[in-house]
């Protein structure tokens, strides 16, 4: 009988605990095995090359690179790379992201196990894994038409309260440039009012007063 090589994961997080708790959920599984841990996203390639895994488990939000841009610089390295996004974080743009970079599954912390374990295993397969309430927001992101850069840097400042005239300042153009780029946002998030973008944009994860 032949006996098939566990599943080699890579967990990626930067709270200690909980990447001690993922990997002694995980080392109990027969088919599956944790070889090494992460704690920042700029040393999941580090990582990913000295052992090999076969599925990255990474956390979406991650001090300095975050979880999307760790998975697309691995993904540059490494495009056999099969990623899993477990994170508390479950906004259409932060999936939108993580899956655009080409994680392959997205699921949230709160899952009961067992469906943590199928998305691993599913992902390991060579599937995608989304769970419901993933897979509805990036349904719903699909649906709206994309910000370009300068129209999120524009509705940031607007998120903060800064009028068009210190926003032209700010981004060193055209006052009229400004009212051109609220046009577009407020049309593209079916907005009345830059109050409403702001709200929009916070909600959807597009922007963050942080």
């Amino acid at each position: 009988m032949k006996i098939s090589k566990p599943i080699r994961i890579l967990v990626v997080d930067d709270h200690f605990m909980v990447r001690m708790g993922l990997s002694a959920s995980l080392n109990v599984e027969s088919d599956m095995e944790v070889v090494a841990e992460a704690g920042t996203g700029e040393t999941v390639p580090e990582a990913y090359r000295k052992h090999q895994p076969t599925v990255v488990i990474m956390d979406l939000r991650l001090p300095g690179m975050g979880g999307a841009e760790a998975t697309a610089a691995l993904m540059a390295e490494f495009p056999q790379a099969r990623v899993l996004i477990l994170s508390t974080h479950s906004s259409e743009e932060d999936v939108y992201r993580a899956m655009r970079a080409g994680a392959r599954g997205y699921i949230l912390k709160s899952v009961v196990r067992d469906e943590l374990l199928r998305a691993i295993r599913e992902v390991h397969a060579g599937r995608r894994y989304l769970d419901v309430a993933v897979a509805s927001q990036l349904a719903e992101r699909f649906s709206h038409r994309s910000l370009t850069g300068r129209e999120i840097e524009v509705l940031q400042m607007v998120a903060k309260g800064l009028g068009n005239k210190e926003i032209a300042g700010a981004l060193n153009i055209a006052e009229v440039t400004v009212k051109l780029h609220v046009s577009h946002v407020l049309e593209k998030l079916n907005a009345k009012d830059r109050t409403e973008a702001a709200t929009a944009g916070l909600h959807r994860g597009i922007i963050s007063l942080e």
